[in-house]
């Protein structure tokens, strides 16, 4: 099981002292959070993609590849990467640079993104947003997995003969997963590949997201890529703590109910009861996700949402000293009870040279010699 924090890199008004961090100061918290979480002992960082204010993350590789030089264990994810909004061919050649820089530890989260007037900013248009996440997607695979590539589709220019470059690291491509809150089409899209499937279960209540888990599931199966509960799937979190749960509410309330993204609408009460927000003690933490399983199954990665709402980066910090010591740990050992051998366990650029490998040895032919022997 793999846990971690993602970002949305929002800047945001401190409602409690009306003050507002610049640009810079955003950028640079974000880059220490992140090799926080690899000092409290978690395995994942995911920065989102945004090119609209108030969100600053517009050059994820180019944060992540600086986190890669100030960490040696962490995997860098995203959270999302825009497949409808981006050149495929650049995405190729961008995430396979991060790859080499970071020895493997890099995989991408694509999704279509939550912002309409980005699409029209890039030359594209809403209205094709599934399509172009289904085509764009289909390049990228290629464009990842053959040397030398012909192409051509609705939504670029065709390509003669292409090589992105450099090549993925070991031969291998960074893990995929398919980010999505609404679509069954990118759950779907991600069964056909064999992908991941990430289901950001920060807004809505949990039935919404279990019929796409399952979905998901399903159609992982029918392409063969495995029994249902072997797909991989991850799911997001948000949690505010304190040793007394009265003084977790009291300290985050102001935060919420000025949020950009949720403030002045569901009391907090409400959204927690909906939502996977839990706001209180650890321990009701630990309870509040150690039952996550009850409703997804067994599942391979869990992020958590911590640096939002104009929380100031000392108590993020804070926040994930208390996440990485006492409640990760606990949740570790809930979650590796009972859990079937079949089950995999989280991503990693190893394990997929692995399989590679195993999957080459197992395609060899037999000697003669040998099957007359046998």
């Amino acid at each position: 099981m793999q846990f971690g924090i993602f970002t949305v890199g929002d800047v945001t008004t401190d409602p409690t002292n009306d003050s507002t961090p610049t640009e810079h100061q955003r950028i640079k918290a974000i880059l220490t959070i992140a090799q926080k979480v690899e000092e409290v002992g978690m395995e994942v960082f995911a920065l989102g993609e945004h090119h609209n204010p108030p969100f600053v993350p517009s050059s994820p590789t180019t944060m992540l590849g600086y986190i890669a030089a100030k960490t040696e264990r962490l995997i860098l994810s995203t959270a999302t990467t825009l497949i409808t909004t981006n050149d495929p061919v650049k995405i190729a050649e961008d995430y396979a640079m991060l790859q080499h820089v970071a020895d493997g530890r890099v995989d991408l989260m694509m999704g279509r993104g939550n912002t309409g007037p980005v699409y029209p900013w890039f030359g594209k248009d809403i209205r094709d947003g599934i399509p172009l996440a289904i085509e764009n997607y289909a390049l990228l695979q290629r464009l990842w997995r053959e040397d030398f590539v012909n192409w051509e589709g609705k939504f670029r220019s065709p390509l003669q003969g292409f090589q992105s470059t450099p090549r993925p690291l070991d031969g291998v491509a960074p893990f995929v997963w398919h980010g999505s809150i609404r679509s069954p089409e990118i759950a779907e899209q991600a069964a056909y590949y064999g992908d991941g499937f990430f289901a950001n279960n920060i807004f809505w209540p949990k039935e919404h997201y279990m019929r796409l888990i399952s979905y998901y599931r399903q159609r992982f199966e029918h392409y063969g890529h495995g029994k249902a509960e072997e797909a991989i799937v991850g799911l997001g979190g948000q949690a505010f703590m304190a040793k007394n749960s009265q003084d977790a509410v009291k300290q985050f309330r102001p935060y919420f109910d000025n949020a950009p993204v949720y403030g002045h609408g569901p009391t907090m009460e409400d959204f927690t009861e909906q939502t996977p927000l839990t706001v209180g003690s650890p321990q009701q933490v630990i309870d509040r996700y150690a039952g996550m399983r009850e409703h997804y199954g067994d599942y391979q990665r869990q992020l958590f949402l911590m640096d939002h709402a104009g929380l100031p980066l000392k108590t993020v910090l804070e926040q994930l000293d208390i996440l990485g010591e006492e409640v990760i740990p606990v949740l570790r050992k809930e979650f590796a009870k009972n859990r079937p051998a079949n089950v995999p366990d989280g991503p990693t650029h190893e394990a997929l040279v692995a399989k590679r490998d195993a999957a080459l040895v197992a395609s060899v032919p037999e000697p003669v010699e040998a099957a007359v022997a046998n």
